[in-house]
């Protein structure tokens, strides 16, 4: 009988004790429930969306030069990279035709600008349909794009367009929409549109490739956060917000993406502080430590 009672003793205390493991597991499973996460505070700026194409510098005006009379070209006057003045002498040709009294004849720049490039060299035939070199006025420069008919409507004259090229990196020119094609080509379904760029400095080249972009809508002072912190990919989109060290899931009206960020036209405010890494492991409610 004493055997049995020291029995039962045991397996009650032995059940107090596993109790007390119990507890202290469960609390230990509380504090793991802390989520580590990045955050960063909304800000306020200015976005915009705008479409993105490539084209070639050109002078706004350019003219290919062709002599007046066949021969041969016995002098070169200019060379590529000469300015010219409307009516300068680029070359002379000796018409080479018997009978004739021997009299060089001038092939003539039919506009002020810059030689882009010498066709000829001396003593090459030539014929009034061989051309002798490229003219381009390049104080204004000029670059002209194909536009699809869908975005025709957002793109007006006087338009900004920001331009980068190769040549200068990291630097913008500015330049603006002179011309819009009334017309649509049946086959792209595309209308040209012409841009020109003030270039007194004569910094933009000839032939220089160029990225241009076009802005079609702009807002300003609108709260706009990183990409990756929002959840979802169509409507309805959430994010979390930390709210006296807790998670919070909020529904947000998304605008314009540019870059890294999107433009949040419902949903969040300037300072609130929304998570960008770390929010796979969040619920609604979860106790969080935030870093920025």
């Amino acid at each position: 009988m004493k055997k049995i009672s020291i029995y039962v003793l045991f397996l009650f205390t032995a059940s107090i004790l596993m109790s007390g493991c119990g507890k202290a597991k469960i609390s230990k499973t509380a504090e793991d429930d802390v989520v580590p996460v990045k955050v960063m505070k909304v800000t306020l700026g200015d976005v915009s969306k705008s479409l993105e194409y490539v084209g070639n510098v050109k002078g706004q005006d350019e003219a290919i030069v062709y002599p007046k009379v066949s021969g041969k070209i016995i002098e070169k006057v200019k060379e590529e990279g000469a300015r010219v003045a409307k009516g300068d002498v680029i070359a002379y040709i000796d018409r080479d035709e018997v009978g004739l009294k021997f009299e060089k004849a001038p092939v003539e720049s039919p506009l002020g600008g810059i030689i882009c490039c010498v066709y000829v060299d001396k003593g090459s035939s030539v014929t009034v349909e061989t051309p002798i070199a490229l003219i381009a006025d390049m104080v204004k420069a000029e670059i002209n794009l194909d536009v699809p008919e869908g975005y025709l409507p957002k793109i007006l004259t006087g338009q900004k367009a920001i331009i980068e090229v190769d040549a200068y990196p990291g630097e913008e020119f500015i330049g603006k929409v002179i011309r819009i094609s009334p017309m649509v080509d049946l086959q792209t379904r595309t209308a040209p549109i012409e841009i020109t760029i003030d270039n007194k400095d004569l910094r933009l080249q000839s032939g220089m490739f160029a990225k241009v972009e076009l802005i079609i809508e702009a807002h300003r002072s609108h709260p706009a956060i990183l990409k990756e912190s929002v959840i979802g990919r169509v409507a309805p989109m959430y994010v979390y917000v930390i709210e006296d060290g807790r998670a919070s899931l909020r529904k947000v009206a998304l605008g314009i993406r540019k870059g890294a960020y999107v433009e949040v036209l419902e949903g969040l405010s300037e300072g609130d502080s929304v998570v960008i890494m770390g929010q796979q492991k969040l619920r609604d409610g979860a106790q969080v430590a935030a870093e920025e």
